[in-house]
């Protein structure tokens, strides 16, 4: 005789609907691509911190963007950092323009990659196809043979 496992006690009605829903399709599909979209932004935000601001800074005369700011308040120093933990409050264009510049790659980014995807999704058929000559045909014959009975 084998002994018997413990009964665990029945699950409540909501822990089967959320388990339902988290095992659903579309909402795993939307927690990859969270975590893709994630990591995709580091690269993104990589890319116009390492790459783009110096490039652009340097066709503009040596301009470091992540310093350009306007001080509304209090003493200016050298960089924005500084600026900030001295206590004055500012204006930051040039995060202001990082960001500006990460959202149109982003952008720019997902457009393209859409339109790859759509390449390769499978086309649906437009409609059910309409009946064929025949069952036309034999359509109007019925009619016209109801038509003609007594």
């Amino acid at each position: 005789m084998q002994p018997s496992l413990p009964q665990l006690p029945p699950q409540p009605a909501w822990l089967k609907e959320f388990k339902a829903f988290i095992m659903r399709g579309n909402v795993i599909d939307l927690a990859v691509g969270i975590i893709i979209g994630a990591a995709f932004t580091t690269i993104v935000g990589s890319l116009v911190t390492d790459i783009f601001n110096p490039v652009l800074g340097l066709l503009l005369g040596g301009i470091d963007f992540s310093n350009v700011f306007i001080v509304l308040a209090g003493e200016r120093l050298p960089t924005l950092e500084a600026t900030r933990d001295g206590g004055a409050a500012v204006i930051a264009l040039g995060i202001f323009l990082n960001a500006c510049i990460n959202f149109v790659i982003v952008g720019f980014a997902i457009f393209w990659l859409i339109k790859v995807l759509s390449r390769f999704k499978e086309k649906q058929p437009d409609a059910a196809p309409g009946p064929t000559t025949s069952e036309v045909l034999l359509t109007e014959i019925r009619d016209l043979l109801k038509t003609r009975a007594p």
